[in-house]
């Protein structure tokens, strides 16, 4: 189980020293996300002041951009990471994609699926010259001339993992992807009853293995060196919790537990007109619901834990903490995990 690092945001040389301090750290990769920048730029500062990192994207929005888009800057980055980089793509939501990016919305896991595919197809023409000839539902490429392609990798083509929560989704990352990033709002219950069966099915469905196949885990993590730092990390995880059980499409994971009501509840208060809502619902998180989705405690508490939890599930994983800290409070952790896996 690899430990992975976040590329936060900022300039372009705050990027460059927060991913040469991580992999002198001994992480194993860094993750940039997409909610206030584009995902994708930090990765030319990071790849620019290291050498070993893995480095991607956790994730993109897919349905915001279209295949060819994808193609082009995930085959450049892994040109320019030397065969570094790993697209992750989520789906987001309905309303987020038809009223933040104007794109349009339709069968998500069938077009994610879709989307997977038609980047596979024009990577193999720019890798093998073979002629793109793609034609689906919902994306259309059948014109590649020499002008436009980029031409063949040294290394092999990135990696492509998706975010899924859902079912369906989770069987489209088993059947089309190399991975599955597995979304914060989940549970270990969760992933061993639903999550990883369903990529199995996924898998089985497409005639492939499970070998090579990363699940990477974003296990939401309360943490502190001191009684308030721990309590202000714990109100901040409650409320994060909250914010992902008022949104329907997560639903079923707090179905599996018995959870269904307290999500009706926090989807009525989330179109509340309280400007103060977002803190508040975190008051509805109680210690058995925090537990289930969050790993809570002191530092050198984590990583036993986290390896208790998860060890057996993930391949690798990245803390998820909605919180300020610096990238100290994960250096016991770090060693503990170093140690464990001895």
């Amino acid at each position: 189980m690899q430990a992975d690092g976040k590329l936060t945001t900022g300039s372009l040389q705050q990027m460059a020293a927060t991913a040469r301090e991580h992999e002198e750290r001994g992480y194993a990769g860094l993750w940039s996300s997409e909610s206030k920048h584009d995902p994708f730029l930090p990765h030319v500062a990071a790849a620019q002041s290291t050498r070993r990192l893995e480095l991607g994207t956790a994730i993109a929005v897919a349905f915001a951009r279209s295949p060819m888009t994808l193609a082009h800057t995930a085959w450049d980055l892994q040109r320019y990471t030397e065969g570094r980089f790993i697209l992750g793509l989520g789906s987001q939501v309905k309303p987020h994609i038809e009223r933040r990016f104007s794109m349009p919305w339709s069968r998500p896991a069938a077009r994610m699926r879709e989307m997977v595919s038609a980047i596979r197809a024009i990577w193999d023409s720019w890798q093998n010259g073979s002629k793109l000839s793609f034609e689906g539902d919902f994306y259309r490429h059948t014109l590649m001339t020499p002008f436009f392609s980029p031409g063949p990798l040294p290394t092999p083509a990135p990696k492509i993992v998706i975010a899924a929560v859902g079912e369906a989704m989770c069987e489209v990352a088993g059947e089309v992807c190399d991975g599955i990033l597995l979304h914060g709002f989940t549970t270990e219950r969760y992933i061993r009853e639903v999550t990883l069966p369903t990529v199995r099915r996924g898998r089985e469905k497409a005639g492939r293995s499970g070998d090579g196949f990363e699940v990477v885990g974003l296990p939401l993590t309360a943490t502190g060196t001191t009684e308030e730092s721990l309590a202000a990390a714990v109100r901040a995880v409650r409320e994060q919790i909250a914010f992902y059980a008022s949104t329907p499409a997560y639903r079923g994971v707090l179905d599996l537990h018995g959870w269904g009501a307290l999500g009706d509840e926090l989807h009525a208060l989330s179109r509340g007109d309280d400007p103060e809502k977002w803190t508040t619902m975190g008051d509805a998180i109680d210690d058995e619901v925090l537990n289930a989705f969050a790993v809570v405690g002191p530092p050198e508490r984590i990583a036993s834990v986290l390896t208790e939890r998860f060890g057996d599930l993930v391949t690798r994983f990245q803390f998820y903490a909605p919180y300020e800290h610096e990238i100290d409070l994960w250096t016991p952790v770090m060693a503990d995990l170093k140690a464990d896996s001895r």
